[in-house]
């Protein structure tokens, strides 16, 4: 009999960390791996918010912080909010977390009561739904596919609307797929969501900055839908800063103030010092992310173009983050002689034996026919990598041929 509680044991392992741990032992036993399995950004910190924390050690920043953050970093994510998005956040609207992850979790154990459903359009990032079971909720998933850029319609948001429908959580741009709603897809959702009192959305922006369209538009932005939305972003993306570890949410002060609640129990206010480089860096302008995101977009076409070369791949140009997600259901039920593959799980499996590139299962994302991969890496490596796949797959034939 088990002595671990039952919320530990229902709670499924991160895929993507679960393929990085692999590809790290196959690197220490001597194997050359290629990782694409990880959303991390392989540029360093600019230099300028480097030098801030170092400044804030010999300043005595070394002190526990408040449960939501700085005075002056929470006026920062304020004026980030009203100049950058157009959203009017008071600081005592604002907490500051460790992580994104950490901001969605304690938007959902604030929110969701046991029973109650909450809609996640799939494919979503892997650990929404493992927050959900934490917090005894129900996900209700809407699929979408390659063909529409793996976008849900009203029509479908609207038939997953039940009398116990509580949250709706979604990213924009989107990890795994890319997808990035407008302000017209988003003005639609918006207002079907709005016709269910006490329905409330978590809306995941932490990509904001790596968005090929042009402005990124926030579903917080249509005054009707406003007071029900929380907004969660962070420096991890934008800046290079994933292991700063600083997230924070945008939300109804009421909403706020259940988080810094929840956050006051688990980990109080997060690290000074990483609070005084976000400071920094939401106050360095945009010309670092902005020469980041030139550099993704040449990785994405790169990435797709050899992709697209790929019999039997399917692939559509995903407008934001760093990744991109095939539809790789062509190759399932193909050998090479020895190994037969499946499912897109053992498509990773048989890439990372054959090929040595790691990614990650579209399993863990919530859609069985494809496989996410990043292109956060070098172009060198991605060229790599991807020369290797599109050997090994030509070695994939149907059964008996």
């Amino acid at each position: 009999m088990s002595k671990l509680a039952d919320r530990i044991t229902h709670l499924s392992e991160s895929q993507t960390i679960a393929m990085a741990k692999l590809s790290r032992e196959l690197q220490e036993q001597g194997y050359d791996i290629i990782s694409l399995s990880l959303g991390e950004p392989d540029f360093i910190t600019p230099e300028d918010i480097r030098e801030s924390a170092k400044k804030a050690i010999d300043d005595g920043f070394t002190k526990y912080t408040p449960i939501a953050g700085f005075a002056d970093l929470r006026q920062a994510i304020s004026e980030k909010f009203r100049n950058e998005n157009g959203l009017e956040y008071a600081p005592d609207q604002i907490v500051v977390s460790t992580g994104a992850k950490q901001s969605i979790a304690n938007v959902v154990l604030s929110l969701v009561n046991p029973g109650e459903e909450v809609i996640v359009p799939a494919p979503y990032w892997v650990s929404y739904t493992q927050m959900i079971k934490l917090a005894e909720g129900i996900p209700v998933f809407i699929p979408t596919t390659v063909e529409n850029d793996y976008k849900i319609t009203p029509e479908q948001l609207k038939r997953s609307i039940t009398s116990k429908s509580k949250l709706m959580i979604f990213s924009s741009p989107c990890n795994p797929s890319g997808t990035v709603y407008t302000k017209d897809e988003l003005h639609a959702l918006a207002k079907v969501m709005a016709e269910k009192e006490d329905l409330f959305i978590l809306s995941d922006e932490i990509y904001e900055h790596i968005n090929f369209m042009g402005n990124h538009e926030s579903i917080a932005q249509f005054d009707f839908i406003k007071d029900r939305v929380a907004v969660v972003n962070g420096v991890s993306k934008g800046y290079a800063m994933t292991g700063w570890r600083i997230g924070y949410i945008g939300a109804p002060k009421w909403i706020a103030a259940a988080c810094d609640k929840m956050q006051g129990q688990f980990t109080s206010g997060t690290s000074s010092i990483s609070q005084k480089a976000a400071t920094a860096a939401l106050k360095s302008g945009t010309g670092f992310y902005d020469q980041m995101r030139a550099t993704y977009k040449r990785r994405r076409d790169l990435v797709v173009k050899m992709l697209s070369d790929i019999p039997g791949m399917k692939v559509n140009v995903p407008m934001g983050a760093f990744y991109v997600f095939p539809d790789v259901s062509s190759f399932f039920g193909k050998s090479d002689g020895k190994t037969t593959v499946k499912n897109a799980t053992e498509l990773c499996m048989y890439l990372l034996t054959d090929a040595c590139v790691s990614m990650v299962t579209g399993e863990a994302f919530g859609d069985p026919n494809c496989v996410r991969l990043s292109y956060a890496t070098s172009d060198e490596l991605l060229v790599e990598a991807l020369s290797r796949m599109k050997i090994s797959l030509a070695k994939l034939h149907e059964v008996g041929n």
